[in-house]
């Protein structure tokens, strides 16, 4: 995926925020086949975030806001993208402006999600105590299956 194609695929924000968006330095690199979903945060602005999936052929992104609060790190939170669990502190409330009129109107949706948006790489390579039995190629592939069912019930939201 070129930086053009990512810029465009952004479907809740202006043409200039996609275009100030700080983009991942290794774009070009990324193994593209192995990655369901892409996301990063922007290191410019701390509290933006960004997640890109490829969708009926095409790349479809959303920008994203993280809470400007933290959770404890003494609790053990789950991201609800990737089912991953971690301290407090390593997952946030990302919230997404809804495409179009909704959105304009300041219309939001949330979810919490891992703080560093690296939910791709957990889901198939942090496999649950209770599956490690299984083949981890085998469990991969499903978590990694779950993760894009989950960002695209996530994209429905923003695009209603």
């Amino acid at each position: 995926m070129t930086e053009q194609q990512v810029r465009r695929s952004f479907v809740n924000c202006s043409k200039g925020e996609a275009n100030s968006a700080t983009l991942p330095r290794d774009l070009a690199d990324l193994p593209w086949g192995e990655l369901e979903v892409l996301g990063w945060r922007d290191p410019k602005a701390p509290l933006r975030g960004y997640l890109v999936v490829q969708r009926e052929g095409r790349p479809v992104g959303v920008a994203l806001r993280a809470a400007d609060t933290r959770m404890s790190a003494r609790r053990t939170v789950m991201c609800l993208l990737c089912q991953s669990t971690h301290s407090g502190d390593a997952v946030s409330l990302f919230t997404a402006r809804r495409a179009g009129g909704a959105g304009r109107n300041g219309d939001t949706v949330g979810t919490y999600v891992c703080a560093d948006l690296g939910c791709a790489t957990r889901a198939r390579t942090e496999i649950p105590p209770w599956l490690r039995e299984r083949d981890p190629a085998q469990v991969g592939e499903e978590r990694a299956a779950d993760l894009l069912a989950r960002v695209g019930t996530f994209l429905d939201a923003v695009l209603r």
